[in-house]
């Protein structure tokens, strides 16, 4: 069961900030040839049963196109609000788009926050009843006019961060024993890539500092690119938070529910949150989530004597129950998190989850 946790009114955890701090790994280390390989394994698979989170290095992701896409990140939000609204989320079905602060939600509490969502460049399919809902996740994004240069390079951005991310998964995959292509059957016809470029926008503390709300990530690994101010914050499993403030050339990566589920539980997702800037300032970051594709299921792999013993179960929570078919948890997840897109375009949906049907 998930340790409890003590909330406010305004529904941040109230948790002090922890000493510790966030590893560091190489993913050079994990080279075939690497004499530190089994031992990188090693303190990966310690990593990823714990904490869940780590600072990754060595990845080959050249600074100058890290520094790019912050840049175009912050010339979007600097864009007068008209332009940024011509591609508000609420005229994508695919709940794709721009938020202001305040209209996405996590576990029913507004985060604090603007934004603009991406995905996998796809046409809208031909939708015909009895079709499974999920469905309705995939279509083409939206890009802003003001800004034509965004648009290659989001789109460049999510293929370098898929081959990543795929990289970290592959790595995951062996030290849990199994072939690094083990998942491959269920991203190979397209894996579900969600591309979040989000600024938290300073206020007073007064008010609340819910950035964004506690939660869990859903997909298999998230990549996290940070600017310079931090505010991202880890649950230590010991009643407080540890602080991961931003490092040069790096991205923040962690363990998403997919991997919980085919783990039965031996890796966990972790709780994390992100506060608030002082007001005057702001947090700009780049969050890249990757998973499984919408129509696969997560198979329960079979783990080696040594980690099966080890075994803890997938995490049990009412207000957020794990499914093993990818697209049910991916649109559930959307429907939740953004409820003006969802009453827009999906209120037979509403109705059915209301009514307490699967979506």
């Amino acid at each position: 069961m998930p340790r409890p946790h003590q909330r406010s009114n305004d529904g941040v955890l109230n948790l002090p900030v922890s000493p510790q701090s966030l590893p560091v790994l190489d993913l050079r280390r994990f080279a075939p040839d690497h004499p530190e390989r089994d031992i990188a394994l090693t303190e990966l698979r310690g990593i990823a049963r714990t904490v869940g989170f780590f600072y990754l290095d060595g990845h080959g992701v050249p600074q100058n196109q890290i520094d790019g896409i912050l840049s175009l990140s912050r010339r979007f939000f600097s864009l007068p609000e008209a332009a940024k609204l011509e591609i508000e989320m609420r005229k994508s079905s695919h709940f794709r788009g721009y938020n202001r602060a305040g209209l996405e939600f996590t576990r029913g509490t507004q985060d604090w926050r603007e934004q603009v969502d991406f995905g996998a460049e796809r046409e809208k399919p031909d939708i015909k009843a009895g079709d499974a809902p999920w469905k309705r996740l995939i279509g083409p994004n939206q890009f802003p006019s003001a800004l034509p240069e965004l648009k290659p390079a989001v789109l460049e951005w999510i293929s370098i961060v898929t081959k990543l991310g795929i990289q970290v998964i592959e790595i995951f995959s062996e030290a849990l024993g199994q072939r690094p292509d083990v998942f491959e059957p269920i991203y190979r016809e397209g894996p579900n890539q969600l591309l979040k470029i989000i600024r938290y926008p300073g206020r007073d503390k007064t008010e609340t500092d819910q950035g964004v709300g506690a939660h869990k990530d859903g997909g298999f690994v998230t990549i996290l690119l940070q600017d310079v101010v931090g505010g991202l914050q880890v649950d230590d499993g010991n009643g407080g938070w540890i602080s991961a403030p931003p490092k040069r050339g790096t991205f923040v990566i962690n363990v998403g529910e997919l991997l919980e589920l085919a783990s039965n539980g031996y890796l966990r997702a972790n709780i994390h949150r992100v506060v608030t800037p002082p007001a005057g300032g702001d947090r700009l970051s780049v969050a890249f989530f990757l998973g499984a594709n919408l129509a696969s299921t997560i198979p329960v792999l079979d783990l080696p004597a040594e980690f099966a013993a080890e075994v803890r179960g997938v995490t049990h929570d009412p207000l957020n129950p794990l499914f093993h078919e990818v697209g049910r948890n991916a649109l559930k997840s959307r429907l939740r998190s953004h409820p003006d897109v969802a009453a827009a375009h999906h209120s037979d949906l509403l109705e059915q989850q209301n009514a307490a049907v699967p979506v």
